[in-house]
């Protein structure tokens, strides 16, 4: 009898556990969604020396960090699938969500400051909590840096303008870069070769 109470303790535990991170996941994408709407003014790139017109503004470091967990029930399911092998499509969610947490928050401390373009951006990965032996909470840190710039004037108020979108038709990516090289009023328009 003190077994099978044990095993509903159990199953009850994971469903719990599973409806509760399935909303938290759902509400989280939903704010990530809204905030990088909000903040797709503030470009970033993973370039390390930014372009020359940039030279003589303001720059400063900038970073965002977020730990990420996952809930009993993923990392159970987790548990059974890696004995077979495969992606562990449960800890790739968790992951996803704290990266784009992690850029949205350097967004943030970029906005604060005045910049308008982050360069030499970062990603970083570690894991907590894990014990000798893989037991322990599923955690992760994340943290995002870069140097966030003020861009030029000129540039802020007179855009580069933006190459046409590709076709549909595109079938190749010979295709692709001919149609940027042609469609595209950019000075730079023809710096991709096949």
């Amino acid at each position: 009898m003190s077994d099978l109470i044990i095993f509903v303790i159990v199953i009850l535990t994971l469903a719990v556990s599973y409806t509760v991170g399935t909303i938290e996941q759902a509400v989280h994408y939903k704010s990530i969604k809204k905030r990088e709407a909000d903040f797709r003014n503030i470009l970033i790139f993973n370039e390390k020396i930014a372009p020359p017109e940039y030279a003589g503004q303001q720059f400063a470091l900038v970073c965002g960090s977020v730990v990420m967990g996952s809930d009993r029930f993923r990392q159970f399911l987790a548990g059974l699938k890696a004995l077979f092998g495969g992606r562990l499509n449960s800890f790739e969610a968790m992951l996803d969500r704290g990266r784009r947490e992690a850029i949205l928050r350097m967004k943030e401390e970029a906005h604060r400051m005045g910049a308008d373009v982050i360069f030499n951006v970062c990603l970083e990965t570690s894991t907590l909590g894990m014990k000798a032996g893989g037991q322990g909470l599923a955690c992760a840190e994340l943290i995002a840096y870069g140097t966030a710039w003020r861009a030029p004037k000129a540039e802020r108020t007179n855009p580069t303008p933006m190459p046409t979108p590709v076709k549909p038709n595109a079938n190749t990516l010979e295709d692709f870069f001919r149609s940027s090289r042609t469609a595209s009023g950019t000075p730079d328009a023809g710096k991709y070769h096949v």
